[in-house]
C-alpha cells in the first residue's frame, strides 16, 4: 500500500527489549535470570482456587461485571482499606483489569492528553514511556542517584535516592501526572516515607496526579516496610494505586491486576476499560478473590503466605547475592573494569552488549539495566546488569554451575 499503514502513536516505541533478549535465550537454551516471572508453582490454595473455579459454579464461564467481577473487588475493597486507612466502595473505587499493564495502560488513556507532560522516575519499567507517547503526552525523566555508602560490604537500593531539588525542577504548568514505582524494578529500592511525603508535597502544590505502581509491595526484605503513598494526608484524593495478582500469588498467567482510586479519576479509567476491553477473564478473578478472603483470614501471622513468600524470596535473594559474589561480581554495582571490544553497535549500551555476549558465551541470561532509562541517559548507567531471583532451587543451581564454569575459566 502507498499509504502509511501505522498510527503515528507507533512510531519510536516498537523496540521491546523483553522480546529481544527472550528470544535470544531460547536460541542459546541459556539458564533464563531475565525476565520476572518464577519458575516454581504457585502456593497450593491458589490453584484449588483456580481449579473450583474452573470445575465449580459453570456461570464463571461467562461473563461478569464489566469493572471486575464482585466478589473480588469486595475483597479487594476490604483488604485494602485497612492497609490505606480508607473507606473503599468496591464499584466506585476499585477496577479490576488485565494485569497491571492493563491498569497502566488504561490509566494513561484515561488522564494524558496530548501534551500533558509525565513525569518519569529511573530506573523505570520499560513501559511507562510509550504508553505516555501512546497518549499524546511528553515523558520528563528524572534519575535517581546514587550515594553509596563505605561502612557496609555491599551497597543498598535504599542508597539510589531523589534529588529533591532536581525533582521540584521538572513540575510545571504542564505537568499532569508522576509515575512511582514502589518497590521499584529493576533496583528492588522501597521509597521511605520521607521520599514519599517529598513526592506528595510537590503533587498537591501542583495538582498533579500519582500513579502508583505498586505490584512488588510483598517483596520487601531485611525489615523494610512498604508504605502506599495514598496512604499519605491528602493524596488518596489524586493517587491511582495499581496491584497485581502475579506478583502477589506468583501467578503471572492469569493476568488479573487492579487499579483502586478516588471515583473523580476512576470514572474516567471505567470509561476506557468499557470502550476497550470492557471484561477480564471471570475464572481468574473468581480464583484470586478466593485467596485473598484466604489472606485476609491470616494476614500478620506467621500462617500468612504475604509473611512466608517474602521470607523465602529473601533465601533466593541471599542465595544469588553468594554466587555472584563468588566470579567477582559485585551485586547492585557491578565491577567497575569494564570488558574490551564487546560484540555489537557502537551506539548499543555497554550493559547491553554484555548481556548478549554473556548469554552466548556463558549461558546466563539477565536483562541490561540501560533499558529501564530514557535514551538520553542510557550512556550514564550501562555498566549495571539485572538479575531475577525469583525462581526455583534447581534454576538457581543451573545458575551456580554456569557461574562455577565462568569462574574456573578465569582462573585458568
Amino acid at each position: 500500500m502507498r499509504k502509511r499503514l501505522q498510527a503515528r502513536r507507533l512510531d519510536r516505541i516498537d523496540h521491546n527489549p523483553w522480546v529481544v533478549f527472550t528470544k535470544l535465550a531460547s536460541e542459546c537454551d541459556a539458564v533464563n535470570l531475565g525476565q520476572g516471572f518464577p519458575d516454581f508453582p504457585p502456593p497450593d490454595f491458589a490453584v484449588e482456587a483456580f481449579q473450583q473455579a474452573i470445575s465449580g459454579d459453570f456461570m464463571l464461564n461467562q461473563y461478569t461485571r464489566a469493572f471486575g467481577y464482585p466478589p473480588l473487588t469486595k475483597i479487594l475493597a476490604s483488604f485494602f482499606g485497612k492497609l490505606l486507612g480508607q473507606e473503599i466502595d468496591p464499584f466506585e473505587n476499585v477496577l479490576v483489569t488485565v494485569g497491571a499493564y492493563g491498569a497502566l495502560f488504561t490509566a494513561f488513556q484515561a488522564l494524558v492528553d496530548e501534551g500533558d507532560e509525565v513525569i518519569i522516575i529511573e530506573p523505570s519499567f520499560d513501559c511507562y514511556e510509550p504508553m505516555t507517547l501512546m497518549a499524546g503526552g511528553r515523558p520528563v525523566f528524572v534519575s535517581l542517584k546514587l550515594t553509596p555508602t563505605k561502612d557496609r560490604e555491599l551497597d543498598s537500593s535504599s542508597d539510589w535516592q531523589l534529588d529533591p531539588t532536581e525533582l521540584a525542577s521538572k513540575f510545571t504548568s504542564r505537568t499532569k501526572a508522576l509515575i512511582l514505582n514502589t518497590p521499584n524494578n529493576p533496583l528492588g529500592k522501597v521509597f521511605s516515607k520521607a521520599e514519599l511525603e517529598l513526592v506528595a508535597s510537590l503533587c498537591q502544590q501542583h495538582d498533579v496526579v500519582c500513579i502508583s505502581d505498586e505490584v512488588y509491595q510483598w517483596l520487601v526484605y531485611d525489615g523494610c516496610q512498604h508504605i502506599s503513598i495514598a496512604s499519605l494526608p491528602g493524596m488518596w484524593e489524586r493517587t491511582l494505586t495499581i496491584g497485581s495478582a502475579g506478583k502477589t500469588f506468583s501467578v503471572t498467567g492469569w493476568k488479573v491486576g487492579w487499579v483502586l482510586g478516588p471515583n473523580s479519576l476512576m470514572k474516567h479509567l471505567r470509561t476506557v476499560h468499557q470502550n476497550s476491553i470492557f471484561h477480564c477473564p471471570t475464572q481468574s478473578q473468581a480464583a484470586v478473590a478466593q485467596s485473598f478472603q484466604r489472606e485476609q483470614l491470616h494476614f500478620g501471622q506467621p500462617s500468612s503466605y504475604f509473611v512466608q513468600f517474602p521470607q523465602a524470596v529473601q533465601r533466593k535473594r541471599d542465595h544469588m547475592i553468594r554466587s555472584l559474589q563468588s566470579v567477582g561480581l559485585r551485586p547492585v554495582i557491578s565491577q567497575e573494569r569494564r570488558m574490551p571490544d564487546l560484540p555489537g553497535a557502537v551506539d548499543e549500551p555497554y550493559d547491553s552488549r554484555f548481556v548478549k555476549w554473556m548469554i552466548k558465551n556463558k549461558g546466563l541470561v539477565a536483562i541490561p539495566v540501560s533499558v529501564f532509562y530514557s535514551q538520553s541517559h542510557q550512556k550514564h548507567f550501562d555498566h549495571y546488569i539485572r538479575f531475577c531471583f525469583v525462581k526455583d532451587e534447581s534454576t538457581l543451581q543451573a545458575m551456580d554451575k554456569k557461574l562455577q564454569e565462568w569462574k574456573d575459566e578465569l582462573g585458568a
